[in-house]
């Protein structure tokens, strides 16, 4: 799996003019999901998602994760992530996982974030998505499994 996460002060996704989920601080995380990936996959990358230390601490310091700032967690499935942009000018996608492997283990991801933290929001799997957001410093970083 791939992960673009982005600290955000704020941050929210849009279907068809209306939002269906936000957050206020906290992490943006946008989801790849390639073929061999497996529920063990999942599990490694919200356990990233969740102790990675990209929050400041008294000393300005990125010591401080997700879990210890008590911060919003909005993951939006991606599927461009996995795309093969090696060679060319047009990315290929068979190197992204089908659509229902994809969603298997995007709803997987999310019922253990639901399950291991207090505020999680989502996108809509597969629907044509506006993700609004105010990057904080900027950081961001993009996590494989």
């Amino acid at each position: 799996m791939k992960a673009l996460l982005q600290r955000v002060s704020q941050a929210r996704v849009d279907v068809a003019g209306e939002c269906v989920g936000a957050i206020a601080g906290g992490l943006l995380v946008l989801v790849g999901v390639e073929p061999q990936d497996t529920p063990a996959s999942a599990d490694k990358l919200l356990h990233k998602l969740l102790n990675y230390r990209v929050f400041n601490d008294a000393a300005g310091k990125m010591n401080l994760s997700l879990k210890d700032v008590a911060g919003g967690l909005l993951l939006v499935s991606q599927f461009t992530l996995a795309a093969d942009t090696k060679s060319g000018l047009r990315p290929g996608f068979s190197t992204a996982a089908t659509p229902a492997l994809g969603a298997e283990l995007f709803d997987y991801l999310l019922a253990q974030a639901r399950h291991q933290h207090a505020t999680v929001a989502c996108g809509q799997f597969g629907a044509d998505m506006q993700v609004h957001l105010i990057n904080d410093g900027p950081v961001t970083f993009l996590l494989q499994t």
